[in-house]
């Protein structure tokens, strides 16, 4: 739906707000913390979206760049450029606290921070995951991981040894 009467940055935020991640739609975009900058352009007729994907890799970026495209043709905008950038990469600590808390309400482990990253080349730590991962569902740090992946490549599979009920976590990247 058009609202001519809102000034375009506002109706292009709304619209970018409101497109869900199609991997888990119960986070927008911005909950996900993917969506990096909206700018309005052309006096009011174009926007460029700048997002970055979780991964490198990330299957369903293109699904996300025609939902942005979408979102902002029914806004109002006749020309929409979407621009993945890479640097810096996403980080879960880019997870808004409202993503958070709709992972842990759908009863995904949300992932514990990360914190600031160091310029210069990666550090890679050659040990075991987190053990500490609470159950979304009971709040128990008592679980297992059963699988390092789960059905996103973002995700493990845990099980609760208190209420036995398995969930998802999502990695801290």
């Amino acid at each position: 739906m058009v609202n001519g009467a809102a000034p375009a940055a506002v109706r292009a935020q709304a619209a970018v707000a409101a497109v869900v991640d199609p991997e888990m739609p119960m986070l927008t975009l911005d909950d996900l913390g993917v969506v990096r900058g909206v700018e309005v352009r052309a006096g009011g007729e174009a926007v460029r979206v700048t997002i970055t994907p979780t991964y490198s890799g990330c299957p369903a970026i293109e699904v996300m760049r025609d939902d942005l495209r979408t979102a902002l043709a029914e806004a109002g905008f006749a020309a929409v450029e979407v621009r993945t950038v890479l640097s810096p990469p996403w980080s879960t600590d880019w997870i808004s606290a409202a993503g958070r808390r709709k992972l842990a309400e759908h009863g995904i482990a949300p992932p514990a921070g990360v914190g600031p990253r160091s310029s210069g080349p990666v550090p890679l730590a050659l040990s075991a995951p987190v053990d500490v991962v609470r159950c979304p569902h009971c709040g128990s740090a008592a679980t297992d991981e059963l699988s390092r992946f789960g059905p996103t490549a973002c995700t493990a599979l845990r099980r609760c040894t208190a209420c036995r009920e398995p969930f998802e976590h999502v990695k801290e990247i």
